[in-house]
């Protein structure tokens, strides 16, 4: 696919993505930038960036970013990174009051000196969740995170899609993300290789990527579901595209969230948008995201037995948990849809233009 290569010049938003490996950033900046594309004249800039992103060279900025685009007093920089704090810090020594810095704090932990001091050079700040906020020193607007709820939408026939995978059972569960300790995929190997014995109906899948450093971890995992008998019921699908990653979320029945940490944590919306509750540890913004009882289950990040008593009284009751995710559907359309925090970011921009 061709790149999709604006003029800088024309261009009045600058979405960065200064990072080679995918992330939850990247995933929020591509879910973002269609639906912003709509209104803004937007576009990225970055290494590696996917073909079909609205793109501007690092060149072609330096070389009109001391000029204002076309019937805006300034352009705006929003970074989501400490990198791309700083870059855009850089380049307002050359362009001037005709960038604007703008930063998305997701990170609910006190911020090191440096952090605190390119937050100190910002224009405008936007705290993912009230959590988050707390942490910044300076002004801010809560402006939390949303979901596509037409790109994440419920299976017609979940049971019909899951036989179509053709895994033993009648059930999915899974867990969602890179592999390794942070994420809780020690913690959901060890509870499956537990819960799996007692309920034959159900199959467990491992959905993210495994760097060269989480070689060794990984590999530990899959050596204790051998020992347990499990490997055909446990399978690690390694990094999927985006929209294998969407059907995954339809199938199963329950999601599971074991993290020990987590800036914000979007699955939950990801996985409620998709028709599928989540049982999770209280991390990130998942207070916020799931309501416990009616839409899922949180659990303090630590506590294990309960964590494993919620997944196993769904797992006997995959009535209630089909039930859990159609009011996960109905929650994340009117709290986390992608549209309000794209709307959201918009009041951000238009005070500082207007300012």
């Amino acid at each position: 696919m061709q790149r999709n290569i604006r003029r800088a010049s024309e261009i009045e938003v600058i979405a960065p993505n200064l990072k080679f490996r995918y992330s939850g950033i990247t995933s929020t900046i591509a879910a973002l930038l269609p639906v912003q594309e709509r209104e803004l004249r937007i576009a990225s800039v970055g290494p590696n960036l996917p073909p079909g992103w609205p793109q501007v060279t690092l060149r072609d900025l330096l070389r009109n970013g001391r000029h204002a685009p076309p019937g805006r007093p300034c352009r705006i920089w929003h970074a989501r990174r400490n990198f791309e704090m700083l870059v855009g810090v850089l380049l307002r020594l050359w362009c001037g009051p005709k960038l604007k810095l703008v930063f998305t704090s997701d990170a609910q932990r006190d911020h090191s000196r440096w952090t605190k001091f390119l937050i100190s050079r910002m224009d405008a700040l936007l705290a993912a969740s009230p959590e988050a906020g707390s942490y910044l020193r300076h002004p801010y607007t809560v402006n939390m995170h949303g979901v596509d709820t037409t790109l994440y939408v419920p299976e017609a026939d979940r049971d019909a899609a899951w036989r179509a995978t053709e895994l033993p059972g009648k059930y999915g569960i899974g867990i969602f993300g890179r592999v390794r300790s942070q994420k809780g995929t020690d913690r959901f190997v060890d509870l499956m290789c537990r819960l799996l014995p007692k309920h034959p109906d159900f199959t467990a899948v491992i959905v993210g990527a495994v760097t060269p450093e989480e070689a060794a971890f990984e590999a530990d995992l899959k050596a204790r579901v051998a020992k347990a008998g499990l490997t055909d019921r446990v399978r690690f699908l390694g990094l999927l595209p985006s929209d294998e990653v969407r059907a995954w979320l339809r199938r199963i029945l329950i999601n599971v969230g074991p993290q020990r940490w987590e800036g914000f944590g979007l699955l939950p919306i990801e996985a409620g948008a998709s028709g599928t509750t989540t049982v999770a540890t209280k991390v990130g913004a998942a207070m916020h995201l799931i309501e416990p009882g009616r839409t899922g289950y949180l659990v303090d990040k630590d506590d294990l037995v309960s964590l494993e008593q919620h997944l196993d009284a769904l797992m006997s009751d995959p009535t209630k948990a089909a039930a859990l995710g159609r009011a996960a559907r109905e929650h994340v359309v009117n709290r986390f849809s992608i549209f309000r925090e794209a709307a959201g970011i918009r009041e951000c921009y238009e005070r500082l233009w207007r300012a």
